[in-house]
């Protein structure tokens, strides 16, 4: 998404998002304990942490589409729960871990759909262009007239991607967003990322890769049952004996020989 496309309120490095103090009981455990996180504009924040670490119900906190038992979440400088769904809708895009389409739309009606906060506005005239520019940044603009449920699982998380991207929204919120992608298209989608921080947006993403997360995140938050466990930059994050710990796994992290940026290995299992 362009920056000339982007029309973002507020300042690079304003809080856009702020949770303090999140508490969330499902059957009765704990699955987020006291978690806070700011995020402000001009920055890509990935949410780290093993499986049952509470990272998608965080997102959806975040989004407004779970109320937490305790704490609370400030968007663009106002409780979530203030803002009417369509209000919501045009400041901030979820990314689900899936994406279920009943009905045979095609690519280009399923990515317009993210175009719908924006109707009856004076963004609506700007509808085609944006879809099109979404599907040629998830490089699929080839698939614009397949009918979704005849695409591949990476293809649909694609199309999906775009969906969010043509939304429009200052806040991108996207859990699991590398799932079924390869790697030319998970690089592609976190560049996608850095891109709308670039241009005064903010992205929250779950990110299981963490050498991925480390080379495109200017921040990490690591959660482990349900608690913050670290938050930082990835070098401050990818601590080795931190995250061999959060993993139950012998964890090195090495120098990337061009970048220097973090990268994590696990030591095989012993035969």
């Amino acid at each position: 998404m362009s920056a000339r496309r982007l029309r973002l309120p507020g300042p690079v490095h304003d809080p856009v998002v702020e949770a303090t103090g999140i508490r969330v009981h499902r059957g009765g455990r704990p699955v987020l304990r006291d978690v806070s996180l700011q995020v402000r504009a001009g920055e890509v924040v990935a949410v780290v942490g093993p499986n049952g670490a509470g990272k998608s119900t965080l997102v959806g906190v975040l989004a407004g589409d779970l109320a937490p038992q305790a704490g609370s979440v400030a968007l663009d400088g106002r409780p979530v729960g203030s803002w009417q769904p369509l209000e919501l809708a045009m400041r901030r895009a979820v990314l689900p871990q899936e994406t279920h389409v009943a009905f045979p739309f095609t690519v280009a009606e399923i990515v317009s759909m993210g175009r719908s906060p924006w109707v009856g506005t004076s963004r609506q005239r700007d509808d085609t262009s944006v879809v099109a520019a979404a599907l040629e940044a998830l490089d699929a603009l080839s698939l614009a007239d397949r009918r979704f449920p005849t695409l591949s699982g990476g293809e649909r998380a694609r199309v999906a991607m775009a969906r969010v991207l043509a939304q429009d929204a200052r806040l991108l919120l996207l859990d699991e967003p590398l799932a079924a992608l390869d790697l030319h298209h998970q690089v592609l989608v976190l560049d996608r990322a850095r891109r709308h921080a670039a241009a005064g947006g903010a992205v929250v993403a779950v990110i299981h890769d963490l050498s991925l997360a480390a080379a495109h995140a200017d921040r990490m938050v690591l959660l482990a049952e349900g608690a913050l466990a670290a938050a930082g930059t990835p070098a401050e994050v990818l601590d080795p004996e931190l995250l061999s710990r959060v993993y139950r796994h012998r964890i090195d992290v090495l120098p990337h020989p061009l970048t220097g940026s973090p990268l994590v290995a696990a030591t095989p299992a012993t035969r």
